[in-house]
């Protein structure tokens, strides 16, 4: 074996009844290098890496791990060998410390000598460049501090492999540039970093080398350096494809959602929203922008009617006049004839029901359309093989169970019934969280057939680059408030990213 390589996968296999996950796998991932890990949704990538971090076994193939075979057959195995992931969602216990996360169910004694602990983790910070208070309760911390405790973690239980899934998905530019210097000096000393991503210029600026999985099988590894985001994307999908969300100008642009001074209170009586204050047009994108919990999700649905509304007035302007929608429940709202889609940032939980098949789901937007007390499930199938057709949703049949579809398919069914039910307004909330690249530009592509419809199009997007190519406008959200409103065609991902962080003035 080479002693370069930090991991050897050969022929790693992994079914899931008669279907294969992953088939025939075999890559390496080399000592002090950043390794890409691209696929389409459904291709096997997290499979994978459940298998290194011992939460899958194989059930065919071998691991090596610094040139020697190992058996990894729990999380135990694989921090005993080196290995760490950090996961999307943190393992954290809020009320702790940094430092008491970084030991908790470490072996030791019973009297724990923190001063030594905390004078250890902050060796680690400084030798890759961490920002971090180890004494720092993990409910006053950011998004980005919380990532940097779950990387220490892994780092002082002495992980040489470390797999990080989708690290930059809820990060500022500026916190991303942080994470990616630290990577950086992470890999300079030596150690192994795997990355999956779906954002390719990201990939571009950070790894050394990508290795593409499409359906499960392994397509090939890249230097980073000879590839393009073209020519990566024709590997994950097999084809060639168009990178090009092809924004329009706006055209007949008219107010159609009009926001004024919304505050909204959770049940624990914190103020999520405080007077908020904007507009929506038709034929017009408006993106919403803002670091995770600033009031996006409270946003949306105050709008929806899923809020309590503490004050302030939302009101829709139509044809037949306006129509004021704070008081209003969703079904009220509905009742009325203002024509509101919303796809939610919660697709099996708030948006879609798993144990529904895919026809049942789309008829949930319509069952109460029928009269006396059969439904009618013949429209609403129809309408369901017209969106498994034009989004080309992988299913077995409109029948199966809406869970056992990979999430890319299911965030297709619930965006394609949102647009199916021909919406004034139309508002999403992570519409591609954690989809791949060509689902993403399919989304994309709705989306903006929509806005060209004269539908006014409400996007909460946690990708910068994108919301830049997308929206016409971009509304900023800093702390339940708005800090400003740009045009998304002359502003900066950096401006962006500081009104984030601080309130601002900024509006047009």
């Amino acid at each position: 074996m080479d002693t370069n390589n930090a991991i050897e996968l050969k022929n790693i296999c992994k079914r899931f009844g008669d279907v294969f996950a992953n088939k025939n796998i075999t890559l390496e991932v080399r000592k002090g290098e950043i390794l890409s890990l691209l696929g389409e949704n459904g291709s096997g990538k997290t499979t994978l890496m459940n298998m290194l971090s011992g939460i899958y076994f194989p059930d065919d193939g071998q691991i090596f791990i610094d040139g020697k075979e190992v058996s990894i057959t729990s999380p135990k195995d694989a921090y005993e060998l080196g290995i760490g992931m950090i996961h999307q969602h943190f393992k954290l216990i809020e009320t702790f410390t940094a430092a008491e996360n970084i030991i908790l169910g470490l072996p030791g004694k019973e009297v724990i000598q923190m001063n030594a602990v905390v004078e250890k983790i902050n060796e680690l910070i400084k030798k890759y460049g961490f920002e971090l208070d180890p004494t720092k309760k993990i409910y006053d911390m950011s998004v980005s501090e919380k990532q940097t405790v779950e990387i220490i973690k892994m780092l002082y239980r002495g992980a040489n492999i470390l797999i990080l899934d989708e690290p930059t998905a809820v990060l500022t530019p500026q916190e991303t540039d942080r994470l990616f210097d630290v990577l950086r000096n992470m890999r300079n000393d030596g150690k192994a970093i795997i990355i999956i991503t779906h954002k390719l210029h990201e990939v571009l600026s950070l790894s050394d080398r990508v290795a593409v999985l499409r359906k499960g099988e392994y397509i090939g590894t890249v230097l980073t350096k000879e590839a393009t985001e073209l020519s990566l994307t024709e590997m994950m999908v097999g084809e060639k494809v168009s990178l090009n969300i092809g924004r329009k100008p706006p055209v007949n642009v008219h107010k159609k959602l009009s926001i004024k001074n919304l505050t909204c209170v959770d049940k624990a009586g914190v103020t999520t929203l405080k007077n908020v204050s904007f507009e929506a047009n038709a034929g017009e994108i408006l993106g919403i922008a803002g670091i995770a919990g600033s009031g996006q999700k409270e946003l949306l649905e105050a709008v929806a009617g899923l809020q309590n509304i503490q004050e302030g007035s939302i009101v829709f302007h139509d044809d037949k006049g306006d129509i004021e929608l704070v008081g209003k429940t969703s079904t009220e709202i509905r009742n009325i004839g203002v024509a509101l889609s919303f796809v939610p940032e919660d697709r099996l939980g708030m948006g879609l029901v798993g144990n529904m098949d895919l026809a049942d789901n789309v008829m949930l937007r319509s069952y109460m359309d029928g009269k006396g007390i059969a439904v009618n499930r013949k429209k609403p199938r129809q309408k369901t093989e017209k969106i498994v057709d034009e989004l080309k949703v992988v299913t077995p049949s409109i029948s199966t169970p809406i869970r056992r579809l990979s999430g890319g398919n299911v965030q297709k069914v619930l965006v394609g019934r949102e647009i199916s039910n021909a919406p004034a307004v139309l508002m999403t909330a992570y519409a591609v969280r954690g989809l791949d690249i060509n689902t993403s530009y399919i989304i994309y592509n709705l989306i903006n057939e929509q806005k060209e419809k004269g539908v006014a199009v409400i996007y909460v997007g946690e990708d910068l680059d994108v919301l830049l190519e997308l929206a016409d406008r971009i509304l900023v959200l800093c702390g339940g408030s708005v800090s400003g409103i740009v045009d998304a065609r002359t502003t900066t991902k950096e401006q962006i990213g500081l009104m984030m962080t601080k309130h601002s003035t900024e509006v047009m």
